[in-house]
C-alpha cells in the first residue's frame, strides 16, 4: 500500500470567533480535521481497499472525485487543481474500473464512521453530535453554486440520517465551497496549481521536497516554477519577498471573503455555537493522530 505523502443555537463565550480570524476561517480550521479523517484515518484506508481501492491514492482520487460521477482524469486535474496532470492520469479513471462512484461514496462514509466510533467513542450519537449535524447541514444548504463543481456536486448527495455523519457529509460540502472559491482566487492571480504550491512551500507550510512528490510534479517543473515566481519578485533565493508576503495574505484574505456566505446565512450565534462544538471533535481527533502534522492541507493551528 502507498504511504500518503498525508437546535437553538446559544452564544459560545471564551473567544470563539476572535484572535484575529474570519468566522469562515476559524470554522474551517475546525471542521477541517475531522472531514480529514476520510483521507488520514486508518479505517478510511481500510474501507476503500475492501471496495477495490487499494492504495492511498486511489482512496483519494475515487472518494473525492466520486461525487462528479466517473469523470475522466481533465475532470479531476481541473477540480482538484494541485496535481500534475500526468499523476492523476495515472490513477483516474482506472479507479472506476475497480469501483462505481456509489461504492466510492459508500466506502467513504464507512471509513469515517468506523474512524468517528474509535476516535470519539460514544459522541456519534450524542446530543451535541446531533446539534453540530443540525447546524452545519444550515449552513450547507445555503452555499452557492455558480462556479463551484465540488461544492455543487457534494450539496446534490444525500444527508446521512447518523449524526456524526451528516456533520461530515455538511462540513465536506462547506470545505469544497472554500476550496472552489480558493481555486478562483488563484486562478485570478495567476497562481492555479504548481505556482501555489511553490509558493506554500516557501511559506514553510509543508516541505518543498515532500508536496512536490504528493502532488506528483518532476523537479524541472518545479524548478521552473520557482524561476518563474521570482522574475514576479515574489520569491528571492527561495524565500518568499514582502510582495510574496502580500500576495499570499491577499489570496487568503480573498478565499475568506468567498467562503462567507454560507456562515453568514446561519448567523453569528449558529457559527459561535458550531466553533464551540467543533473544538473538542477537532482536539480529539489530532489527540487520536490522525491529524498528522505537516500535511499539506494548510489549515491554521493558532485558533
Amino acid at each position: 500500500m502507498e504511504d500518503p505523502p498525508a437546535a437553538q443555537p446559544s452564544r459560545a463565550r471564551a473567544g470563539s470567533l476572535q484572535q484575529g480570524h474570519t468566522v469562515a476561517r476559524r470554522l474551517w480550521a475546525l471542521g477541517e480535521p475531522f472531514h480529514a479523517l476520510t483521507y488520514f484515518a486508518d479505517e478510511a484506508r481500510t474501507a476503500f481497499a475492501a471496495a477495490g481501492l487499494r492504495t492511498f491514492w486511489a482512496g483519494y482520487f475515487a472518494g473525492r472525485a466520486a461525487p462528479l460521477g466517473a469523470v475522466g482524469p481533465e475532470v479531476v486535474t481541473a477540480t482538484f487543481a494541485s496535481f500534475a496532470p500526468a499523476f492523476v492520469a495515472r490513477r483516474v479513471p482506472e479507479v472506476w474500473s475497480t469501483t462505481s462512484p456509489a461504492g466510492a461514496l459508500a466506502a467513504r462514509l464507512a471509513g469515517v464512521d468506523a474512524a468517528v466510533q474509535r476516535a470519539l467513542p460514544g459522541w456519534a450519537d450524542s446530543t451535541a453530535a446531533v446539534e453540530a449535524a443540525t447546524l452545519a447541514r444550515w449552513a450547507a444548504e445555503a452555499v452557492d453554486l455558480p462556479g463551484r463543481p465540488l461544492a455543487a456536486a457534494n450539496s446534490a448527495l444525500p444527508v446521512p440520517e447518523q449524526p456524526h455523519l451528516a456533520l461530515w457529509q455538511s462540513l465536506t460540502t462547506l470545505r469544497e465551497h472554500r476550496g472552489d472559491g480558493h481555486l478562483a482566487t488563484l486562478m485570478q492571480h495567476e497562481l492555479l496549481g504548481l505556482p501555489a504550491l511553490v509558493l506554500s512551500a516557501a511559506a514553510g507550510t509543508t516541505s518543498a521536497d515532500w508536496l512536490q512528490k504528493a502532488r506528483g510534479w518532476s523537479t524541472d517543473e518545479w524548478t521552473d516554477a520557482g524561476v518563474v515566481l521570482t522574475s514576479r519578485g515574489w520569491l528571492a533565493d527561495g524565500e518568499l519577498t514582502a510582495d510574496g508576503l502580500a500576495l499570499r495574505a491577499a489570496v487568503e484574505a480573498d478565499t475568506d471573503r468567498l467562503a462567507q456566505g454560507p456562515w453568514a446565512a446561519l448567523g453569528e450565534a449558529g457559527c459561535d455555537r458550531l466553533a464551540e462544538l467543533l473544538v473538542p471533535v477537532r482536539r480529539a481527533v489530532t489527540a487520536a493522530g490522525d491529524w498528522p502534522p505537516h500535511n499539506p492541507i494548510g489549515v491554521p493551528t493558532d485558533i
